[in-house]
């Protein structure tokens, strides 16, 4: 179940449609200033990258969770990006892990009894992470 605005701005229910996974999401690509520096601190949210380079392209880093490959590329043009991430780390004490990997906690907040830790990757991306462990 999703909640989202109707007409008047009050949430209400949504039913996933695409409970079949006829379409999934399975390709995200991260254009970075610093590749080395995203895939530092996406390495300390427990994902692990492969260095790749197809052709004569360029050399980038792929991961995949599950069915999705996530890509870090260089940048080539000074875009503004307002991509926002999500990732669930499977650790019993989030914000302790993060200050413990000198991950700056920009805000917080909860919804669902689940507390939401928003950080900044290198490139100014707001990634939201929660725990997947419950206490």
């Amino acid at each position: 179940m999703i909640l989202t605005y109707n007409d008047n701005r009050e949430l209400k229910n949504f039913t996933n449609t695409n409970s079949k996974k006829d379409t999934y999401l399975n390709l995200l690509v991260l254009r970075c200033k610093d590749i080395e520096k995203s895939k530092e601190f996406y390495e300390k949210l427990k994902l692990i990258f492969i260095k790749e380079q197809h052709g004569k392209g360029p050399i980038h880093y792929s991961t995949s969770m599950g069915n999705l490959v996530i890509e870090l590329y260089p940048l080539t043009q000074d875009i503004m990006d307002n991509t926002r991430l999500g990732f669930s780390i499977n650790t019993d004490d989030l914000e302790n892990y993060l200050k413990d990997k000198k991950i700056d906690i920009d805000t917080t907040y909860a919804f669902n009894n689940t507390v939401t830790f928003v950080v900044k990757d290198p490139d100014g991306r707001k990634v939201e992470l929660t725990s997947n462990q419950t206490k």
